[in-house]
């Protein structure tokens, strides 16, 4: 297929401090978009972008994937729209306006005049493709050619789901390619870049292995286009590099104050110390603590959980205490020390865990050579690392049992993707549980998630509903939609 050119123009760009080097000292209400230069604007652009991805969809992946539950004993609310599946435009409508407007910052860098920061245009296209993956994945058609024009568009058109996924690919290709063979007086990228500190030949193993995801996004389809393109794309990543180190944001936070901490540690705990309602409403489910504790032990356990007893204690998506009619035990565990470290603690954009068990599916569906197994097994491991837990011989236990482990005898193709899943699923609970719950979705295990008593749906949502924002400012481009649309469609990818 032919890929897809589309040019975005430039907008007044927002900027947010989370460090001193952020700061712009010459009269900022008097800059012009020449005056703030890519290298200027990248550390904010970076930082407010990733907040709603480390807050919103972290929360949001949870409790869809049944992670989390609610702490019933303290707690009144036992079937928020969560459970019940009763949504609206205003369900998790965070998702699009942060990310929507927050990747202005990165359109902005990209189509600055400059001639000299080609490495900063290349950053962020592969962060604005990065975030732009996930506006696709939750909503399908966005709008995209005509996106962050301000004044210029106030009403932007709707672009074709899987036309931006596909350019989206040829964005990243852009970015390497400008990396690899930069212009001459290319200016160094250096302490600006909050995510790689200018190492552009990990931003190129990053951008290898977010193609590699988008690709992947598009496996469960079987027309011949689709199937002609992958082959086409894969094959140019043949003998490329992907994430072998865990790819973090880290601004420069602390608790000097509420702005400056990590913002999903922000979530759970003041400046003081004293913890947050978020740290006192969300628990260990019922459902993931039972997979955690058997069949077998999980050494990661006790760092995505508290142990209670030794055990990771959950609560069934809407239950009760006791008091009220319920069930839910009297402790109930909470988020554990490997999620919750402390408000300097390293924000994650992908995790080395993640780039082995993608290519691990690459090599199970024959579009790369290598060895399935083995980047599984690496894939646990890198996870076990990041957590900080005591690997034992977890990953030669776990590779015995049907959906968790890949070498399990008698695993028939799906049972082994379902056991990719499983272990995706645990190593990016605590940074990005909104990625796999699109990796859910697109490989149908979502429908094995147990849902509530008082589920007003047969199953989770596929995509979230274009938010209240967007029917009010962009009425006459918005698609129409019922409720029952987030219930039985998805983005193209969605093969039901």
């Amino acid at each position: 297929m032919k890929k897809i050119k589309l040019i975005i123009p430039i907008i007044a760009l927002s900027l947010f401090s989370c460090s001193d080097y952020l700061d712009i000292n010459d009269s900022p209400n008097n800059a012009t978009e020449e005056q703030v230069t890519p290298n200027l604007a990248l550390a904010a652009a970076q930082s407010t972008t990733y907040r709603t991805l480390a807050r919103t969809g972290n929360i949001f992946g949870n409790l869809m994937l049944n992670n989390w539950g609610y702490n019933v004993n303290s707690f009144a609310v036992t079937n928020p729209e969560e459970f019940s599946l009763a949504i609206t435009n205003n369900f998790y409508s965070g998702i699009w306006d942060g990310l929507f407007l927050n990747t202005t910052n990165f359109t902005n860098i990209i189509n600055h005049p400059s001639t000299t920061h080609d490495n900063h245009k290349a950053i962020a296209k592969i962060c604005k493709s990065y975030y732009f993956q996930y506006l696709v994945d939750m909503y399908g058609d966005i709008p995209y050619s005509e996106a962050h024009m301000g004044s210029d568009m106030l009403n932007p058109a709707y672009d074709d789901d899987m036309a931006i996924y596909r350019d989206l690919v040829v964005q990243i290709e852009e970015a390497i390619e400008m990396i690899e063979n930069p212009a001459e007086g290319t200016i160094t990228v250096g302490g600006e870049d909050v995510i790689l500190n200018g190492n552009m030949a990990r931003w190129v193993r990053f951008g290898n292995t977010l193609k590699l995801r988008l690709l992947l996004r598009q496996s469960e389809m079987n027309d011949a286009e689709t199937i002609a393109y992958l082959n086409t794309e894969f094959a140019e990543l043949a003998g490329e590099e992907f994430v072998v180190e865990d790819v973090t944001i880290n601004p420069g936070y602390d608790n000097t104050q509420d702005a400056r901490q990590n913002p999903f540690y922000n979530l759970f705990y003041e400046v003081s110390g004293v913890d947050k309602q978020s740290f006192r409403l969300y628990r260990a489910s019922k459902y993931i603590a039972d997979e955690l504790n058997d069949n077998p032990i999980d050494p990661r356990r006790g760092q995505l959980f508290q142990l209670l007893g030794g055990q990771v204690v959950g609560v069934l998506q809407g239950d009760a205490s006791v008091v009220g009619g319920g069930t839910a035990p009297a402790n109930i565990s909470t988020l554990g020390p490997g999620v919750i470290a402390g408000p300097d603690q390293d924000g994650y954009m992908m995790l080395a865990a993640e780039s082995f068990l993608l290519q691990a599916e690459a090599v199970h569906r024959g579009y790369m050579a290598g060895d399935a197994q083995s980047l599984f097994n690496q894939g646990i491991a890198a996870s076990i690392a990041q957590l900080g837990a005591t690997p034992g011989t977890y990953v030669a236990d776990i590779n015995t049992v049907l959906g968790k482990g890949y070498g399990a005898l008698g695993a028939s193709s799906d049972d082994q993707i379902e056991a990719i899943m499983y272990q995706k699923k645990i190593a990016l609970m605590g940074t990005n549980a909104l990625e796999v719950y699109i990796e859910y979705t697109r490989t149908g295990l979502i429908d094995e998630i147990p849902l509530t008593s008082g589920a007003t749906q047969p199953n989770r949502p596929r995509r979230l509903l274009y938010p209240n924002s967007e029917y009010t400012g962009n009425a006459g481009n918005v698609p129409t939609q019922t409720v029952n649309d987030a219930f039985t469609s998805g983005p193209f990818w969605f093969v039901p």
